[in-house]
């Protein structure tokens, strides 16, 4: 039987794909729901998988070409023997075995990241001696061969003089150019667009962690064992006190549509996470009703989900505030970018011990600088200030958050 093999269906707000990397070539079989292909949209890899055992007859849709919400890409026969067989030989017993594959069909046949990992080693494919199915070329293959020439002994290079030097150096200022990624580009574009669109300025603020800390502190084992093992983390606490303050300050999660301001009743959280391919803004949905418990899980959710690159177009929709965290990165102070249409976004940072002053006395305490960058174009500068001062002041009291202070 003959199954087309289409593109998922985009939303609304997606208007096409990338065909990102085949995972199967023609002629090569694939068990249900093994990864046929990734398509890279604007916002995530989506990952299109075989229907039914089978073997992938044809390519419709080559590597870097484009393609629309649910068209045909490849061609698929459901048979788990459909044109799958490898070529045989015969051994001198006249036993049929798997005929090995040739340098060059293992260059062509190695997996994406195989591919990826000897571009980046500058690995030659047709040179690694393969260990997958058939002979294939792998990424630990890749891996073990850059890892023994790095080892092996080095031959003393000739002594040459300083001209010659200056010649080669010259002469080996190599340049790599590669075709930007889809959602790299799709950030690229949303970042000049926020910057040209909205009226942009960024209000700092210091917090005190050391209540949140000692709070961590004091109930890390029984919040662990009450929660299944879930730990106890900074950005539940953060994205708490920030529905708390969004609460009194409206403004900052409405949004500007046209000629209008959209107040939205809800309050939908996008926590910023850096992945391989780029910054992704997942969403924790109706953050006002979830426990720190539950905020914790769906982000350590999402970080292994973005980790696998599994995120889906829906974790990523809408979101009317936005949180990130450059501190995990050893930042001490930025200025976040809004995440268009959103008109605020907060930047945690790294704690640091800093001596300040507390009751007139001198005292070195765990500070953290905060930043909100929030459109002035309808957020007025005392209101974000008066926004971002209740955040400081929920985190430097977290009995506020508990009892709705």
């Amino acid at each position: 039987m003959t199954i087309e093999i289409k593109a998922p269906t985009f939303p609304e707000s997606i208007a096409d794909g990338t065909v990102a990397a085949w995972h199967k070539q023609p002629g090569e079989p694939a068990a249900r729901d093994e990864v046929l292909v990734e398509i890279e949209t604007d916002k995530v890899v989506v990952e299109v998988v075989a229907p039914a055992d089978g073997t992938l007859k044809e390519i419709v849709k080559g590597e870097g070409e484009t393609v629309l919400s649910e068209e045909v890409i490849a061609i698929f026969v459901e048979g788990a023997v459909a044109g799958a067989a490898a070529p045989t030989r015969h051994s001198d017993d006249g036993e049929s075995v798997a005929a090995p594959v040739s340098k060059a069909d293992k260059a062509a046949a190695a997996g994406p990241a195989a591919r990826k990992l000897a571009q980046e080693q500058s690995v030659d494919l047709r040179a690694v001696e393969g260990t997958g199915r058939d002979g294939r070329v792998t990424k630990a293959d890749v891996a073990r061969v850059a890892r023994e020439r790095s080892t092996a002994p080095q031959i003393a290079a000739p002594v040459v003089t300083r001209a010659q030097a200056l010649i080669g150096e010259s002469e080996e200022r190599a340049e790599r150019r590669v075709p930007m990624t889809r959602l790299r580009a799709s950030i690229a574009r949303r970042l000049v667009e926020a910057q040209q669109t909205a009226a942009m300025l960024t209000t700092f603020n210091e917090v005190d962690m050391a209540p949140v800390m000692a709070l961590r502190s004091k109930y890390q084992e029984e919040f662990q064992r009450r929660h299944n093992g879930t730990k106890l983390g900074f950005m539940s606490f953060f994205v708490r006190a920030s529905v708390e303050a969004l609460k009194r300050f409206p403004a900052v999660n409405a949004s500007i549509d046209g000629s209008d301001i959209v107040y939205h009743g809800y309050y939908d959280i996008g926590v910023a996470v850096s992945t391989d391919r780029g910054l992704v803004v997942p969403v924790v949905r109706d953050a006002d009703a979830l426990s720190l418990a539950q905020i914790e899980d769906q982000i350590r959710e999402f970080g292994v989900k973005a980790r696998d690159g599994k995120l889906t177009i829906d974790d990523m929709q809408g979101g009317t505030f936005t949180i990130s965290n450059g501190g995990i990165f050893g930042s001490l102070l930025s200025t976040p970018i809004l995440n268009p249409p959103q008109t605020g976004i907060l930047g945690m940072h790294k704690i640091e011990e800093r001596p300040v002053a507390v009751d007139g006395q001198v005292v070195v305490r765990p500070m953290m600088y905060l930043a909100l960058s929030y459109d002035h174009r309808l957020i007025d500068g005392q209101e974000a200030v008066r926004f971002l001062v209740t955040i400081k002041e929920l985190l430097e009291e977290p009995a506020r958050i508990m009892l709705d202070l």
